[in-house]
């Protein structure tokens, strides 16, 4: 995999995919000036001897304590060790890799006033896969992502555990490993390694990125079922979503009309079939899955902002020699936009859950109750499609809004907080919860579809339909499901799927 040069402010959504996928991560050394020239602006602030916020004086509700100069490598070591304090299980790796890379690319904009050797250190774990051991709870996302920033600092002054290659080592041990040292933290250092959206905004991509992969492969499973259910392509007419302009809308129709062309299937009841309309769960695919993917776009939008800004506090302006406090740490564009990923992920599962409650009743879909050749005797699709449900609901639950919640910290200090941490954290879960839902549904779609032949559908389709049947069989009796549940699962969630269809499907990350 090529490395992902990082241009400070300039970072491409797909780039920040690619290091949450492994991509190896450079700094373009163009930044290296603007590293130089903010570290020297922090040094002639110190010298003027006045107290500046967050570099000779207390933190928080304790901002009105001034430090004396002899203790100022001390007041940054302690605010790291003292703001270590999450709890819960460990981040996923592949997310904290991510929350490093947007910490760096932060950084190196060189607006908070770190030396170079503090930037080459986080550059060089990344580089050798050494990935801060970070556990998932503990921010409120204002002021900025603290304890989760907290536990990856103290790694780099060698306090804590490291993943190595999937070990957990202490830190020191780890970063002497890979020929790395650990460092003493220069005035304003520590606090500019642990103030900002970093782990919010790398927890949201994150779901965003699995949001993408499973609203295309949706699409696919969406089409699928239309074709197991003899559905009309009607709706899918470009004349409909003209009319109403929302740009999703038009791009979902185009995309189901392009995934049924050709199809046998389709072809052999456009004539004389006495159903008049669909349900809505075929019919208003493109109105809601369009929204979905209008919503998505405006989270993408909102978080690549974030990944390519400055949210550190207090910001460092060497053309002037001035600290600026202001409130850039605070994450509510993160809680909002985790909020509307948490949402679309929510439809994508409840829509295609009506369309495998569809297909599993044979009034609705004319094919043998419960996708099965002998109901009665066999159960079929019956279960699969209650365990759909129960997975809708836990992720209709888990989409609660967390950025209307607040609660005030600090000693009232810091009094309103954005939770974007717990809003953009639940959503790699919600993303498994829906991936499930559609593996059901690619199953029982492809079951649907075996009771056409020798009708076929669509090339594209019937390539899915092929990658599902590759591992899948049809059922044609009753035998332990869960691993079919499980195979689908992993072709949903590997992209294999989306890649069988063959075809260019709408989506975020392009």
């Amino acid at each position: 995999m090529n490395a992902v040069v990082l241009v400070p402010g300039e970072v491409k959504l797909s780039q920040w995919c690619a290091i949450y996928q492994g991509a190896p991560v450079k700094l373009d050394a163009a930044s290296a000036p603007r590293i130089v020239a903010a570290a020297d602006a922090v040094a002639r602030i110190l010298a003027k001897g006045k107290p500046v916020y967050g570099i000779n004086t207390g933190f928080g509700k304790l901002a009105s304590v001034r430090i004396d100069d002899e203790q100022l490598a001390q007041l940054q070591r302690n605010i790291v060790l003292s703001h270590a304090a999450g709890t819960g299980a460990p981040s996923p790796v592949p997310v904290i890799r991510l929350m490093m890379a947007l910490k760096l690319a932060s950084l190196a904009q060189g607006a908070s006033g770190v030396r170079p050797e503090t930037i080459d250190l986080l550059e060089a774990m990344l580089a050798r896969g050494l990935t801060p051991v970070v556990p998932c709870q503990g921010s409120v996302g204002a002021s900025g992502d603290l304890a989760p920033l907290a536990h990856m600092a103290a790694t780099m002054i060698g306090v804590g555990d490291i993943f190595v290659d999937g070990a957990r080592l202490p830190a020191r041990t780890a970063l002497a490993a890979a020929g790395l040292a650990p460092m003493e933290l220069g005035p304003k250092e520590g606090l500019a390694l642990l103030n900002g959206t970093q782990f919010s905004t790398a927890n949201a991509l994150a779901g965003l990125f699995g949001a993408d992969l499973l609203f295309r492969t949706a699409l696919i499973t969406g089409a699928l079922s239309t074709e197991a259910a003899k559905g009309t392509d009607a709706p899918f007419d470009p004349r409909i979503h003209q009319l109403r302009r929302h740009a999703g809308q038009m791009a979902v129709g185009e995309a189901l009309r392009s995934l049924m062309a050709g199809s046998a299937i389709r072809a052999s009841h456009r004539e004389d079939d006495p159903r008049v309309q669909d349900p809505y769960c075929l019919r208003c695919q493109p109105q809601v899955m369009g929204a979905v993917l209008d919503v998505l776009r405006s989270a993408a939008a909102m978080l690549e902002t974030e990944a390519n800004g400055v949210s550190d506090n207090p910001l460092i302006f060497p053309d002037t020699d001035e600290a600026l406090s202001g409130g850039n740490f605070h994450a509510e564009p993160v809680a909002f936009a985790a909020d509307m990923i948490a949402m679309a992920l929510c439809e994508i599962g409840s829509i295609a859950e009506r369309r495998i409650a569809m297909l599993v009743d044979p009034a609705l879909s004319g094919l043998p109750a419960f996708l099965t050749p002998k109901p009665g005797l066999n159960s079929g699709f019956m279960i699969p499609q209650v365990t759909a449900a129960a997975l809708v609901s836990e992720n209709k639950q888990r989409a609660y809004p967390a950025s209307v919640d607040s609660i005030p910290t600090s000693a009232n200090q810091e009094d309103h907080v954005s939770m974007a941490a717990h809003g953009a954290r639940r959503l790699l879960e919600m993303v498994t919860n829906a991936e499930a839902v559609i593996g059901i549904e690619l199953l029982a779609a492809a079951q649907g579809c075996d009771f056409h032949a020798p009708l076929k559908s669509s090339e594209v389709l019937e390539n899915a339909r092929a990658c599902v049947r590759a591992k899948v069989p049809h059922l044609a009796d009753d035998r332990h499901f869960h691993p079919d549940l499980e195979t689908a699962c992993a072709l949903v969630r590997s992209g294999d799927i989306a890649l069988a269809a063959t075809t260019r499907l709408p989506g975020v990350v392009q």
